[in-house]
């Protein structure tokens, strides 16, 4: 019988650049990974989509725009104008809010406010936390170097179709 995992308020692997913290990843499931995410005043991970994960995202504060749809048309410019044929358009949502994206499926966020917002993130499979690690190095402390990111992404199962913007430090 293998035990299971308790972790109090604030503990798991922190990664500070990307604001992840690892609750659960590869070391302990072989299904899926479980971060808790503090998302920067400005921060836009772009639109991407992937070919077999699945993703979840449920909002703990704050506020974040939220796409999850295959828009009319795949344009390079900012995602949060994109509009799906039925109708679709993006979602600010707040505590509570939930977004479940499928493999395929066109998918974004970002926090359009002041303050940090926080996430709770699941995917499958396991593993992210790896991809996590690499895209830290990458962005490191100056602009993001946009092309490299798109290579790392490339590797993980992440198709990159807008740019990433990195959030702003509140204050």
């Amino acid at each position: 019988m293998t035990d299971g995992l308790v972790l109090p308020p604030g503990a798991g692997g922190a990664n500070g650049t990307t604001g992840m913290t690892l609750k659960v990843g590869a070391g302990r499931s072989r299904v899926w990974s479980a971060f808790e995410s503090v998302v920067q005043p400005g921060f836009d991970v772009g639109a991407h989509v992937h070919a077999e994960a699945e993703e979840l995202f449920y909002v703990l504060e704050g506020e974040l725009d939220l796409l999850a749809f295959e828009p009319a048309e795949r344009t390079p410019r900012d995602w949060r104008s994109w509009e799906g044929a039925d109708g679709a358009k993006v979602t600010r949502g707040g505590p509570g809010s939930v977004m479940f994206v499928p493999p395929d499926c066109p998918h974004a966020f970002a926090n359009p406010g002041t303050a940090p917002a926080r996430m709770l993130f699941l995917v499958t499979p396991t593993g992210h936390e790896i991809y996590l690690e690499e895209l830290a190095e990458l962005l490191g402390d100056g602009p993001p170097d946009n092309v490299a990111i798109a290579r790392l992404r490339a590797r993980y199962d992440i198709a990159q179709l807008t740019p990433m913007v990195p959030g702003r430090p509140p204050g």
